[in-house]
């Protein structure tokens, strides 16, 4: 039999492709863009039917009906990374979080500590030798379709074939569901850069050498930045997501990877959050090298690229250098996602520049804060410790931590607060023997 008569054998439709879930089963829901929104909404249809189906995703973008109360006992989410379509559900406890490191992530099915009965993935048409691309989402989905006991993919016209570890052959689709809609979209900042981010991406710039290998966490920040390298020479990428600005570096000749230490003249990653534009130039592009999760987040493999910069986010930074990324207090907010492994592998880089960066303050409830705290609130996770943070950026400038004492890091994290608190920090600093 031919790939093609597989292949044909084996198409059928959301509905029928359902009738393959059984209570009690465990799921992976490949997410970002990549959600298989005609097979969710399939589940969510057939949920009534079932008991105890459990749901294991990181960041789903789109709809999260999945999650509506109603679905109390039919199907439960289990989120590794909280996004804002969950975040209610798992804050009123209607769905789990399960922290882990996005390098290991894929790991807890493969090494079948989440062992998978089911895996939705959406996956790209064949090509001439029947290999599908798992498309914008290759980096944590791969590696956990192929430890599911059964895989149903929705194959789609507007999937792109993106090239590197990224691809499966038909004969392992249990149950095929051909598709035909756009790909979900997520511009990293849409309405514009503030002032203040446009400012934490020019102190960003003036930390990154010619030659350096990039990292950029998600968000408005990273986005900042690249707007402000377009003076810098022979910049590389390696990180576990990329957007669209990274196509205008690469025309303007400022992204060439000619200077990566490995996969040299290659951008790697694991996925893409982006638009349909960012979508089409990865189609077939033997630039881009999407790999599995798994070693595109080792600290170990990430160390290997000289000058590695890493660039994440915080919700708040305390004066001893503990940051807080993924709760606001006890209450769970998001993920570690790739800060701590990219953190950590800058830091181990040689010449590697590993960064923080975050606004000096936010609006809670009408309040302007501070979010450079003397003490992060009670209950707060720390998510890069005190022992591997290098430097802090807000839009009053550099905090450079590495090797410096209580006092010092005091100092230098109070010099880059908003200045309307830092009589306070310094103040509470005292009283804490910090100063």
């Amino acid at each position: 039999m031919t790939w093609m008569k597989t292949y044909q054998s084996r198409v059928t439709t959301a509905a029928e492709a359902m009738k393959a879930v059984r209570s009690g089963d465990r799921i992976f829901l490949t997410g970002n863009c990549s959600v298989p929104q005609k097979l969710m909404e399939a589940l969510v249809e057939r949920a009534p039917e079932l008991e105890n189906v459990e749901i294991c995703h990181a960041l789903t973008i789109g709809s999260s009906d999945y999650v509506a109360p109603e679905m109390e006992g039919h199907i439960r989410a289990n989120s590794l990374f909280i996004g804002p379509n969950v975040r209610k559900a798992v804050q009123e406890g209607r769905a789990d979080f399960t922290p882990v490191l996005l390098s290991e992530f894929t790991l807890l099915f493969k090494n079948q500590v989440l062992p998978l009965d089911v895996a939705f993935v959406h996956l790209s048409p064949p090509d001439e030798h029947g290999f599908c691309s798992f498309g914008i989402e290759t980096g944590l989905t791969k590696t956990p379709a192929e430890a599911a006991k059964i895989i149903i993919a929705e194959v789609n016209q507007n999937m792109p074939r993106c090239l590197g570890d990224s691809f499966i052959h038909v004969s392992r689709l249990d149950y095929i569901v051909p598709v035909n809609y756009p790909l979900l979209e997520l511009p990293m900042s849409e309405g514009g850069l503030s002032d203040i981010h446009v400012k934490i991406g020019q102190y960003i710039a003036d930390l990154i050498p010619n030659g350096a290998t990039m990292q950029m966490g998600i968000g408005v920040i990273p986005d900042a930045v690249l707007n402000f390298l377009q003076n810098k020479r022979d910049l590389g990428i390696h990180t576990e997501l990329f957007s669209d600005s990274v196509i205008d570096m690469v025309e303007a000749g400022v992204i060439t990877n000619s200077l990566k230490t490995i996969n040299t003249g290659k951008i790697t990653a694991g996925f893409m959050l982006g638009t349909k534009r960012l979508y089409d130039w990865s189609h077939d592009n033997p630039l881009i090298e999407l790999r599995r999760t798994e070693y595109i987040n080792d600290p170990f493999v990430i160390a290997q690229n000289d000058r590695q910069v890493a660039i994440n986010s915080a919700i708040e930074v305390d004066l001893t250098g503990q940051v807080c990324a993924d709760s606001i207090g006890p209450k769970l907010y998001s993920g570690v996602g790739g800060q701590f492994d990219f953190i950590y592998g800058a830091s181990r880089s040689k010449g590697g520049v590993p960064i923080i960066a975050l606004p000096a303050t936010a609006i809670i409830k009408g309040n302007e804060i501070s979010r450079i705290v003397p003490m992060l609130k009670h209950g707060a996770g720390v998510v890069t410790s005190r022992y591997h943070v290098h430097y802090v950026v807000t839009e009053f400038g550099v905090a450079s931590l590495y090797g410096k004492t209580i006092r010092e890091r005091a100092r230098e994290l109070i010099n880059v607060a908003a200045p309307q608190f830092r009589e306070e920090l310094a103040h509470t600093a005292k009283e804490l023997h910090y100063l």
